[in-house]
């Protein structure tokens, strides 16, 4: 198979702080496309709704001009003067109509419910997964705290700016069409003047205002997100706070982001203000002048009072929503801001990724591991490793040790393909793991790592993480193997303990134990044991080193140590300095080299009879 090419690593990419509002939308229509027909229909029941809105007050002219002349006339009650003048087909399409307009805003948000939720449901999802894809060093660099927030923020963005448009938006520019249209086809040019002049006047002063403000509304957004990531990072290290006593250090440090999003804010509502302001006086003026020419024209005999309280009922009904409508474009605007995080993750490439013809990796039970003449840099300007080059036959235990900063974690790191190599390659059963898919690969190797961090669930579910169609005799028989089941039964809740953030409640090893377990469950045909029984006591210790053996004796197996005396019955140990492989071979064979493996053993036999000979004293 054709090795991929070799290529240096780019640069960790930042996610993107600013995307132009048109970018945002390109980046949501797609979703809304798949639910069109559905998109269309709403669309119909919207315009049906506002021409029935719009009806009424033309119905109520009628019904106003009916009246007025039998009202003047002398010695007829006005009961009777109602009762005869008035149609009841008048009445009949008053209250039809006000029944329309509701039937089909209603109908509207039927239709259109499942059209936001599922919107979000996808994008969230879409992110969620983007996220699982992108590369270790993204997660490395990352802020948990403002990285939720920003996805909460952004898919509640998607969810205001979908509603607002269709539910308000929309509505209230079909609703000014269409009396912009009845008045230019029913009265003087006046009233149309009026009415589009005051509406360009509105809709300018808005969006410049409301485009200054956007500009606070981001600051908050940054400032909002900085302050929770202190304190959430403050809370995932309260043990360390109360090691040290630093409660009060960060409530300060706490406060000190609070403080400057509290600037921020008091900006932000002292610019709502004078966008508040400014909007009243441009929909007071305009109401005034309208009612002004609809009372000369009734003065002049041109206009009926009917036509006066037609006009009157039109710009009662625009004013509403008009005024809302400022409301509205700034919600859209806000939450086009809060969007423009969420998709800027999605726009966070991917630095590791499978090849377009990649395949699944064909493994044997057993497979070989080759390291080809590997070297990596995390940094172009610095080199971890350096020309790496070694076997793991098929079936055997490979031992990597060495000081800390050696490149022994980087090893596994590109073994599990979360970064690729500088140069050279990585092959298991004769495959570049380039060339194979990330899941195949992962899914065949199986890590302990030194560290292990656990899902704040049960017992049972840590465990059957490792594979969760895996049957519940399976997952106690991993349990056992792993010295757990005595822990298990000691416990009052038993399996359905709950582990707490990031296995809290649990000791260094009875998390590593969870950790054995769940890598036997797996069952992978690869092993990765970094330091794996480190965090152990010496009886429990015994007894997981041998089923470890027992369960890597028909594996292909890589052990990270830094207890020398945990892989002396290694097929093959590695030496690795700064790097470089210095000393490859059999433990005896590299002691009697007396070169740097037989200097560590020395260094840590003295160690390790330091405290003997203390206890002897004390004795």
């Amino acid at each position: 198979m054709r090795p991929a090419p070799a290529t240096s690593l780019p640069p960790s990419q930042p996610v993107p702080r600013t995307r132009t509002d048109w970018q945002t939308l390109r980046s949501l229509l797609p979703y809304l496309w798949e639910f069109r027909w559905r998109v269309g229909l709403a669309i119909a029941c919207l315009v049906a709704a506002k021409a029935a809105v719009v009806g009424v007050p033309v119905v109520l002219k009628s019904i106003v001009d009916t009246l007025v002349p039998m009202a003047t006339k002398a010695g007829v009650p006005a009961q009777t003067v109602a009762l005869a003048a008035v149609p009841i087909g008048l009445l009949m399409a008053y209250g039809a109509l006000r029944v329309a307009s509701t039937l089909f805003t209603e109908l509207r948000e039927f239709v259109f419910a499942k059209v936001t939720q599922r919107t979000v449901r996808k994008v969230a999802l879409q992110v969620f997964g983007h996220l699982h894809a992108l590369s270790l060093r993204f997660h490395l660099d990352r802020q948990t705290g403002g990285l939720t927030r920003d996805m909460e923020r952004g898919t509640r963005g998607i969810a205001s700016l979908v509603s607002y448009t269709l539910y308000s938006i929309l509505p209230t520019l079909v609703e000014i069409t269409l009396v912009i249209t009845y008045l230019g086809l029913h009265y003087d040019l006046w009233f149309t003047g009026i009415t589009v002049v005051a509406l360009a006047a509105y809709i300018t002063y808005t969006v410049l205002v409301t485009e200054w403000r956007t500009e606070h509304r981001r600051t908050m957004n940054d400032l909002d997100s900085k302050a929770n990531v202190r304190a959430i990072d403050s809370l995932l290290n309260y043990e360390t706070v109360k090691y040290f006593g630093n409660e009060a250090f960060e409530s300060k440090r706490y406060d000190q982001s609070l403080q400057r999003w509290e600037r921020a804010a008091v900006r932000s509502q002292t610019s709502l203000s004078v966008l508040n302001v400014g909007q009243a006086a441009i929909i007071s003026v305009a109401v005034t002048l309208m009612v002004w020419r609809a009372t000369v024209g009734v003065v002049e005999g041109r206009m009926s009072i009917g036509d006066l309280v037609l006009v009157n009922a039109f710009m009662i009904q625009l004013y509403m929503p008009l005024n809302f409508l400022g409301v509205l474009y700034r919600e859209i605007k806000q939450s086009l801001a809060d969007m423009e995080r969420l998709f800027g993750l999605l726009d966070a490439n991917r630095e590791v990724d499978d090849a377009p013809d990649a395949r699944p990796l064909q493994v044997p039970a057993a497979p070989d591991v080759h390291f080809d003449r590997v070297s990596f840099a995390y940094q172009p300007e610095r080199t971890i490793l350096h020309d790496v080059s070694f076997t793991v036959p098929a079936g055997t235990t490979t031992a990597l040790v060495g000081a800390s900063g050696a490149g022994k974690s980087t090893l596994s790191r590109l073994l599990f393909r979360f970064y690729d190599v500088t140069s050279g390659a990585i092959r298991i059963g004769g495959q570049d793991i380039r060339t194979v898919t990330q899941h195949s690969l992962r899914s065949a190797i199986g890590i302990v790592p030194q560290d292990t961090v656990l899902f704040n669930d049960t017992l049972r579910y840590n465990v059957a993480y490792g594979r969760p169609d895996a049957s519940d005799d399976e997952i106690d028989a991993a349990a056992r193997a792993a010295q757990l089941e005595r822990f298990i039964a000691g416990l009052p809740q038993g399996w359905q303990t709950n582990v707490g953030e990031r296995g809290l409640k649990l000791s260094g090893g009875e998390k590593q134990r969870v950790a054995i377990a769940r890598m036997l469950l797996k069952n992978p045909p690869v092993l990765l044991l970094d330091e794996a029984t480190s965090a152990l006591d010496s009886r429990n210790e015994a007894a997981i080193q041998d089923a470890l053996k027992s369960v890597a004796r028909d594996r292909t197996t890589l052990v990270i140590a830094h207890r020398l005396s945990t892989i002396v019955d290694a097929d093959q140990i590695i030496v690795l300095e700064g790097g470089r492989i210095v000393e490859q071979g059999r433990h005896d064979a590299l002691l009697s080299q007396g070169g740097k493996y037989a200097a560590m053993w020395a260094l840590q036999a003295r160690e390790a009879a330091q405290p003997a000979a203390g206890e002897v004293a004390t004795a």
